[in-house]
């Protein structure tokens, strides 16, 4: 790269010169030259050195070590950028991020930067077939089957997802994401607004004491289980606010607000569930986001304006705790789940749920030909789904409802990363039972491309 074509970007990026009277440093530059203001101004900055304290040699090659020298430099005076110059900065700091890294600006130092937005995303394709399961009379004598059956013309569909994160300054940042929600291939075009494009994030997030301390407010993805445990119940859009400490070892969350996908979300016949709800985690063997967690988490539930439902077509549950274990050895994982839900009507309907996942290895998007394998076990009381057999919340499980109510089964699962960001996943149920009655849901086959951006 040319320095004067440097100089040519660098030049809107002289945040900190001012001085209009600044000594000229370098004896190749002539007061009459095309760059002569940018070139004091830069070196008055302290962005440019040039060779030997005494030379500019404007055109000579410099090297990308040289080049990201200069970005490092202009990254210092970022506070003092327009929004042009910002933008421009964090373009050209993304493209010398590794030469950066070299010389200390670490790729953490990156991200946070001030004024730095940065969108990322992910696409899925997804193939599910569920067979037929065991057939049954209702009340009134009609045959029905426990499942429905996915046929060839539901069984592919798609999900893409984008989200913007701005880093507004040291302590606080804005998300805003959107989402295309599971589309069919078999849809010819939206058939109702559930199928338009929504807003799935919209949040600010400030860090504060030290940053041990976080406030999360609007839309946000809340996960059951705080991303350690399985996600039973829910993880999806959530509208509320969060409040959590952390450090290595410890983290304690507590939060307030309304489910916003599922049935939980209103479906039915009512306004939908809200719930105040705290965690309490503890870290080890590698601390809060890689290390193995225990915890334990509690959710009180309010249904239209305060009140609970009984009906069974109705969300019907007054609070619910679970725990969990995950814990890493070696290149293996144990993770351990527990939920138990208090019903509003009789304490004969409190359902419970246990699950247990051993995985050995890790499928990383960014590390191509990473991959991990998988078997879980869940035993799933009945009460986690209405009449119609939809399931009430909106899991990170990859089951379908009937595989998530009064059923114990077994899952095994691939996750292979074919290239960087690109994964191929693949999973199977199998010795799939009803805890209640003698029909038993189908077993299902589930496969996708997940593609990070």
């Amino acid at each position: 790269m040319k320095t004067k074509v440097v100089a040519a970007l660098a030049a809107t990026m002289a945040v900190g010169a001012t001085c209009a009277f600044a000594a000229n440093p370098f004896v190749d530059v002539p007061s009459d030259s095309w760059a002569y203001k940018s070139v004091v101004e830069l070196a008055d900055a302290g962005i440019i050195q040039g060779v030997d304290g005494q030379y500019f040699q404007g055109n000579r090659n410099i090297t990308r070590y040289e080049a990201a020298e200069m970005v490092a430099k202009a990254m210092a005076h970022m506070d003092k950028a327009s929004v042009e110059q910002r933008a421009l900065i964090n373009k050209l700091a993304d493209e010398y991020a590794d030469e950066l890294n070299n010389l200390g600006v670490r790729v953490s130092a990156l991200e946070n930067r001030v004024g730095n937005v940065k969108l990322t995303g992910d696409a899925r394709i997804r193939y599910r077939y569920q067979s037929e399961g065991d057939k049954f009379k209702d009340a009134n004598g009609n045959e029905k089957v426990v499942n429905n059956k996915r046929t060839n013309d539901n069984s592919w569909d798609y999900r893409v997802r984008i989200r913007a994160n701005a880093q507004v300054n040291d302590r606080t940042k804005v998300t805003y994401g959107i989402t295309t929600g599971v589309r069919s291939f078999a849809d010819n075009g939206p058939a109702s607004s559930e199928n338009n494009v929504t807003t799935d994030l919209a949040n600010v997030d400030y860090n504060f004491g030290g940053n041990n301390w976080d406030l999360l407010v609007g839309r946000y993805e809340y996960d059951m289980g705080n991303g350690h445990g399985y996600g039973f119940l829910y993880g999806d859009t959530f509208d509320g606010a969060q409040l959590q400490y952390h450090n290595d070892k410890f983290a304690a969350t507590a939060g307030y607000g309304k489910f916003k996908e599922s049935l939980m979300a209103g479906d039915k016949d009512y306004d939908g569930v809200k719930t105040g709800y705290g965690e309490l985690d503890g870290f080890f063997g590698g601390g809060r986001v890689a290390g193995s967690a225990v915890g334990v988490y509690y959710n009180d539930y309010t249904v239209a304006g305060g009140s609970h439902r009984t009906a069974k077509d109705e969300f019907s549950f007054d609070d619910s705790w679970g725990a969990y274990a995950s814990v890493n050895f070696g290149k293996w994982n144990a993770l351990a789940n527990y939920e138990k839900y208090n019903s509003t009507d009789s304490k004969d309907n409190d359902p419970e749920v246990w699950v247990g996942r051993l995985t050995y290895g890790a499928a990383n998007f960014a590390t191509p030909k990473s991959w991990d394998a998988w078997v879980e076990y869940l035993n799933a009381d009945d009460g986690f789904a209405d009449d119609d057999g939809t399931f009430m919340g909106s899991t990170y499980s990859w089951r379908d409802d009937s595989l998530l109510n009064n059923v114990k089964s077994w899952g095994v699962g691939v996750d292979y990363t074919f290239a960087k960001n690109a994964q191929f996943q693949v999973m199977q149920s199998f010795a799939t039972s009803a805890k209640k009655g003698d029909a038993d849901p189908g077993e299902e086959t589930r496969a996708q491309f997940v593609f990070v951006f």
